[in-house]
């Protein structure tokens, strides 16, 4: 008699597609094509010291960033596997200048965005890293002919799924489809990921703070002072976790607690992360698990992209954790205008 309680990613998305009106089967045959996908990922990053895909290919991508072999792989495997589901219209990649439109005539409904490899420059040195990923679907006609980018650049509150692969010490898959956020673990014996956690919640409130401090000196004057204050007995104090690859923070957080900040710099003034393959996946996350995510004073999901490759500051994580680096830009801004 087999385990009730054990559950496989495709069964849980087939379970609660019986739920739900016009469930036709494209969405989970979707979500298989990610998932084939980050099984051979984990398996060439758990083999990354023993194969040759390690440094770079001397290219550089579309974001003004060395490519990285790993992240060649990660964009042409995800680009396969996602490519020849007749489900999907179009897909956009970090990776790629432009999105790509399929030949799927009105069959195609979703839109895929994702990153590949986040965090790929990290691996060589044994760090996880994941691949990032989000889907909408394809605007209804409005009466005018739209270009491929036009239907893609939607807010980020327009997604019907995103999720994550984090490839560490064990290869998890964080996904949400609106219904709460649900947790699931690549057993390697029988090739399948196996849901672990459903309706992930994070905490309300958590005293751990997560940013490279290193650019604190150019970062806005009111994250110094929210950076000046967590170190104060007032506090806390708190304790702060950074590791540099923003899924492996993202998924800390998410379990655990806290905040996570990427400010704009005087480096990057629009902020550092993608919006469409990073900030928004990560902000209906956490959302959907109960926490928040925002530029420092507008919902990430609220934000109007006008470019495929936009950047923008984040702040996300428990909610009033957020709320409190908030309260700090808020009072700074008052201050300026006064």
């Amino acid at each position: 008699m087999s385990d009730p309680s054990f559950m496989t990613l495709q069964q849980h998305i087939i379970q609660r597609q019986r739920c739900a009106e016009e469930a036709t089967g494209e969405f989970s045959f979707l979500l298989s094509g990610i998932t084939i996908a980050s099984k051979i990922l984990a398996d060439q990053v758990r083999r990354v010291g023993l194969l040759d895909i390690l440094g770079t290919t001397g290219e550089v991508n579309v974001q003004g960033e060395q490519v990285q072999k790993l992240d060649d792989i990660a964009n042409d495997m995800l680009m396969q596997c996602i490519g020849y589901r007749r489900c999907v219209h179009a897909m956009a990649s970090e990776e790629v200048a432009d999105p790509v439109e399929l030949e799927t005539g009105d069959a195609g409904r979703y839109i895929v965005l994702f990153d590949p490899l986040d965090g790929s420059s990290n691996i060589d040195v044994n760090i996880p890293v994941g691949t990032i990923f989000s889907i909408l679907k394809k605007p209804e006609p409005n009466g005018k002919e739209c270009s491929v980018e036009e239907n893609v650049l939607q807010k980020g509150c327009e997604q019907v799924g995103a999720g994550y692969v984090l490839y560490g010490s064990a290869t998890v898959l964080v996904y949400t489809t609106g219904d709460g956020v649900h947790q699931f673990v690549l057993d390697p014996s029988i090739g399948a990921f196996i849901l672990v956690k459903e309706q992930l919640t994070i905490p309300e409130k958590k005293a751990i703070y997560s940013c490279n401090e290193a650019n604190a000196h150019s970062f806005d004057e009111g994250v110094q002072n929210y950076l000046n204050w967590v170190k104060t007995s007032e506090a806390g104090p708190y304790s702060a976790r950074y590791v540099g690859s923003f899924v492996a923070d993202f998924h800390r957080t998410l379990l655990k607690g806290g905040v996570f900040l990427y400010p704009a710099t005087a480096k990057a003034p629009e902020g550092k992360l993608r919006l469409m393959y990073e900030a928004n996946p990560m902000a209906f996350l956490v959302e959907q698990a109960g926490g928040k995510a925002s530029t420092g004073d507008t919902r990430i999901l609220d934000v109007e992209p006008t470019k495929l490759h936009q950047r923008v500051p984040l702040v996300i994580g428990s909610k009033k954790e957020v709320e409190i680096v908030e309260d700090f830009m808020a009072r700074r801004r008052s201050a300026v205008s006064a």
